[in-house]
């Protein structure tokens, strides 16, 4: 029994296209494997804290080091990295925000990329300095785009700081079996961003088939 981790990061709700293929993800999942416990984690309806120096200075100290209130200010952080760790499926639902990702899950991810929790320093090679420290995990983004032309090789590849960010953070942690599902072109027609969404929840449907059977 596979243990998934949802993470929606729209602050949109029902007017949301990355809950939306949450929903289908999980709704089809479901009905395929209805003994599967899913944890939800929704960033964009909540305050997730910056990094703050408290902070900093308790993650880089062996716990037994931290003084009372350190541990208190790693406390949010300690629960979010139990949800990655305990999961062996992560769903991450995100807007493009300014070509980016949103800033809840921007600071979601400051809190999560802790030294010694979920990496580590690689002493040995200075081009490869990063560790990951979490193991046979999955992870699928599924991700909306208002525009077109993103994907790889795309007109708007360029602009696109969105995909490779966000594989890249969940390299360094050490998932590196990503699958990436977008919906894109909301502000381009009805028509042709209504097949998008179909053509995007036909392609969770056979992703789920094909890696998560």
């Amino acid at each position: 029994m596979k243990k998934i981790l949802v993470i929606n990061a729209s602050p949109r709700e029902e007017r949301s296209h990355s809950r939306r293929l949450t929903d289908v993800f999980v709704e089809y999942y479901k009905e395929h494997n209805p003994e599967s416990i899913i944890q939800f984690r929704d960033l964009g309806k909540s305050n997730i804290p910056h990094v703050n120096e408290k902070w900093i200075a308790g993650a880089f100290k062996h716990e037994s080091a931290r003084t009372p209130e350190e541990i208190e200010t790693l406390r949010f952080s300690a629960e979010l990295i139990k949800e990655l760790k305990d999961a062996d499926v992560i769903v991450l639902g995100s807007p493009m925000y300014n070509w980016s990702v949103p800033s809840s899950l921007k600071a979601y991810i400051d809190q999560v990329l802790r030294v010694n929790e979920t990496w580590e320093v690689n002493h040995e090679d200075q081009r490869n300095p990063y560790i990951g420290l979490l193991k046979n995990k999955s992870l699928f983004l599924l991700l909306s785009r208002g525009a077109q032309g993103y994907e790889k090789g795309g007109y708007n590849e360029h602009m696109n700081f969105q995909s490779d960010y966000l594989r890249t953070v969940f390299n360094i942690i050490g998932v590196t079996d990503i699958q990436e599902v977008s919906v894109d072109g909301e502000a381009f027609g009805t028509e042709a961003f209504e097949l998008a969404k179909n053509n995007s929840n036909a392609r969770i449907k056979t992703l789920i088939k094909r890696h998560l059977s």
